[in-house]
């Protein structure tokens, strides 16, 4: 690459000259700003790709109980489904060489175990309110005729399949970047890599001319399409095993009880992570609402039921899912969490361990009753 001028022909010629980026944070909002700069390639049926903002400093947990440990410079999504996670680097930041490497693996790792569905449709409604955009034009984008809940799980599947593009984005990559790139994607069978470099000309006033440049996509075009996996959902079958494992009694009965509820009253759908999962969608006033989801983890004491208030705010509004929430039962721990639904306007996830669960006695009916008082409900505006 020269650092020759660019020129712009108008009435008169106009030189433009190579500029840097100010700050990663000029970087950063540039990019979020204006995601067609990074639209290269094409969607499976062949129409153009277009990147879809979800998250801006996109929180990466490292387990399932604990807040984000990193934090990833930018969340996209395509129409298809495939999640495109970007770290920006300025050329003067050393790390760009290799360090932004090993970082962008940790955050791609753990974002296949921990970003749930229900996580990634928050964050992109929480940036859509952020950015003064309605949810309907955003998602007029790319949904097309799925459901919101829909195409969040395809992601979600998509996640936990390595189904994914991560982009290294700096004004400019270096050749040990480079290398590394073209390696990983000859390597990986399920995950696109590339690195952009996106060179900046600046002339008069505010013109700009951005110039992206992608490095990756001949080793990207060597992949065998056969080596992509089919994404495997968690069973019944499969729930039930990991239920007879439990040693407490309750516990057991508790789990197969909410399955049951779920199988005769709505419609079960696993869960794609590393532990069995299953979430629950009940029919609520002509729509599919995930209302709850059952996990089952590495050790009994961290089996839980968590609450899809996001969700539920979502379809049916606040006023509702209020009125869900008071009705369920004040146990260890839920009711906190419950109390603090108003501070985040009922866009959160509160949760119970099965072990809490089954130590009340009650408490299940009770959740059940809330369960059929939300489904039952009608909607007070209608």
């Amino acid at each position: 690459m020269t650092d020759q001028p660019v020129f712009v022909l108008g009435e008169e010629l106009q030189a433009l000259e190579l500029a840097g980026f100010e700050t990663e944070e000029e970087f950063q909002e540039l990019l979020a700003r204006h995601p067609r700069v990074l639209d290269f390639g094409s969607l499976a049926d062949g129409r153009p790709l277009r990147l879809v903002l979800v998250a801006r400093e996109m929180g990466v947990p490292t387990g399932t109980e604990s807040g984000s440990a990193y934090w990833l410079d930018h969340l996209f999504v395509d129409a298809d489904g495939v999640p495109t996670l970007v770290e920006v680097k300025r050329a003067t930041d050393t790390r760009i060489r290799r360090e932004v490497v090993g970082q962008m693996l940790d955050y791609a790792a753990n974002a296949a175990r921990y970003w749930p569905a229900v996580l990634l449709q928050r964050s992109f409604e929480d940036s859509c309110a952020k950015d003064g955009r309605s949810l309907q034009d955003a998602y007029g984008e790319f949904l097309g005729e799925r459901s919101a809940d829909e195409f969040w799980s395809t992601v979600e599947e998509r996640l936990a399949a390595g189904q994914m593009r991560l982009l290294f984005v700096a004004d400019r990559i270096p050749l040990e970047l480079r290398a590394i790139v073209e390696f990983l994607n000859r390597q990986m069978r399920q995950t696109d890599v590339y690195a952009v470099e996106l060179t900046q000309y600046r002339g008069g006033g505010d013109l700009r001319v951005l110039v992206p440049r992608i490095h990756g996509e001949v080793a990207t075009a060597a992949k065998s399409p056969s080596g992509r996996r089919t994404v495997q959902r968690t069973t019944r079958a499969e729930m039930d095993a990991a239920i007879r494992t439990r040693p407490d009694l309750e516990v057991r009965r508790i789990a197969t009880v909410l399955l049951d509820h779920a199988t005769a009253n709505g419609r079960p759908e696993g869960g794609t992570a590393k532990y069995r999962s299953m979430s629950v969608y009940y029919p609520v006033s002509g729509r599919q609402v995930p209302v709850w989801t059952l996990s089952l983890q590495d050790g009994p004491m961290r089996d839980d039921l968590s609450f899809s208030f996001g969700s539920i705010t979502h379809h049916l509004g606040r006023e509702r899912a209020a009125a869900f929430a008071a009705s369920l039962p004040t146990l260890p721990g839920l009711a906190e969490r419950l109390a603090a639904l108003p501070g985040k306007a009922y866009n959160a996830w509160p949760s119970v361990s099965l072990p809490v669960l089954a130590s009340e006695p009650g408490a299940l009916d009770g959740i059940l009753s809330a369960i059929q008082q939300l489904i039952g409900s009608r909607d007070p505006s209608a």
